[in-house]
């Protein structure tokens, strides 16, 4: 297939253009240099040029801090970037798979969220990429939505990283133990993506290493594996940890629609260990 990948300098957007050339795939990966999404004139050149069968559009502004304090920045990159993206998908007659998140729920229900359950957004980010759900659902017949939680990468800083430099630098460690969700190694989930736009089955779909965990239990599982059992972590609530952007509490996904397919993404705590292990994150 021919696969347009948008965010390709990105954490996740980078690890799928791997795994789709890996599996036989010309993919033509484009990030903010070659391809700014709010600009159409620059995604229909892009699209154009690279003729694609299938999108995978992982350009985003994930900064969800930023995103409260510049909502009209976030609705136009999430929003009505999505938007471009898919009407240059409507013009070409490509498939589009597109990356939301499990922030699209507003933490309020009693277990994980499945696929079809009504989205509720609670800060700025949420809602710029809910307008990008209804965006794609509503412009793209053929279309996967593909929501993910808590994704860890190799490359850059994240939560694993934050975790584990503290430690090493003996600064204290407060971490929030009431927001609750399903972290997700990139690795997995690229791999996951990739097979499921081989599939051609579209929809709605979650992506995330299995299970569920908060923020409090996720540093203390990684501590230990990196062998730093006896680094304490004080837990506290989130409404002592001061932010721009008010996340949902519980947000755990999952994956009902893509499991039926026969793709599963590992438990959360074994996708730890393999990230820790492939970054060379264990104390000697």
């Amino acid at each position: 297939m021919q696969v347009l990948v948008t965010g390709a300098d990105g954490r996740l957007g980078n690890r799928l253009v791997e795994a789709l050339a890996a599996r036989g795939h010309s993919v033509a990966g484009y990030d903010l240099s070659g391809m700014d999404i709010t600009d159409w004139a620059a995604v229909e050149a892009a699209f154009d040029q690279a003729a694609p069968e299938v999108v995978v559009h992982c350009a985003a502004m994930t900064a969800v801090d930023r995103c409260a304090e510049e909502p009209d920045l976030a609705l136009a990159v999430n929003g009505l970037g999505t938007q471009n993206i898919a009407q240059a998908c409507q013009r070409v007659g490509a498939t589009l798979a597109y990356i939301s998140t499990n922030e699209v729920f507003d933490g309020r229900s009693n277990r994980a969220y499945l696929e079809y359950d009504r989205p509720t957004p609670i800060n700025s980010y949420a809602y710029s990429k809910w307008v990008g759900e209804q965006v794609v659902r509503d412009l793209v017949a053929r279309h996967m939505i593909v929501r993910t939680a808590w994704l860890y990468a190799h490359g850059g800083t994240n939560f694993v990283h934050a975790i584990l430099r503290a430690a090493r630098e003996g600064r204290p460690l407060r971490v929030v133990t009431n927001e609750v969700s399903s972290p997700t190694y990139a690795e997995d989930l690229a791999n996951a993506l990739a097979q499921l736009v081989e599939r051609g089955r579209f929809g709605i779909y979650h992506l995330v290493n299995e299970g569920q965990v908060s923020r409090y239990g996720f540093a203390r599982h990684v501590l230990d594996l990196a062998g730093y059992a006896e680094t304490p972590v004080t837990p506290i609530a989130l409404a002592e940890y001061p932010r721009a952007s008010r996340p949902p509490e519980y947000a755990p996904l999952r994956n009902v629609a893509a499991a039926r397919l026969g793709i599963r993404l590992r438990p959360w705590q074994e996708a730890a260990a393999a990230f820790i292990a492939a970054e060379g994150l264990r104390q000697a």
